[in-house]
């Protein structure tokens, strides 16, 4: 790897769980209070490289984070989400899932959910 990657180089103390493959910490930038991310331990750009054990890891820990979140911060609901690529978006070129929890009014009209990436696309009921 020629580039320093931060989630290769978590602080242990950033990592609130982990499995054998992958590891959860709280976003350094969250959009919402408990916005957490899961990541592979092993460096990888794509979520479609994983493998079926990260993956199955990833989800494992999505589920558990998702636990911890409703006990801390009660949210009404979620949203799940992958930037894949800097077309998507993506930052940091190492996989990870966006658990971001959303709770009521936080947006005016939060229907479309993450269709908003794309404004102009997100509306799509009359």
């Amino acid at each position: 790897m020629n580039k320093f990657c931060h989630f290769c180089h978590l602080p242990e103390s950033r990592i609130i769980d982990s499995s054998p493959l992958a590891l959860v910490i709280r976003d350094a930038y969250p959009v919402s209070r408990g916005h957490t991310l899961i990541i592979p331990k092993r460096h990888i750009d794509s979520f479609f490289d994983l493998s079926e054990l990260e993956r199955g890891d990833l989800f494992v820990l999505l589920d558990r984070a998702k636990l911890v979140i409703d006990e801390e911060f009660q949210p009404q609901g979620y949203n799940i989400g992958i930037n894949d690529g800097a077309a998507a978006g993506q930052t940091v070129p190492h996989v990870h899932v966006h658990l971001i929890p959303r709770f009521a009014g936080d947006l005016p009209d939060p229907r479309g959910g993450i269709r908003w990436v794309i404004a102009d696309k997100a509306k799509y009921w009359p």
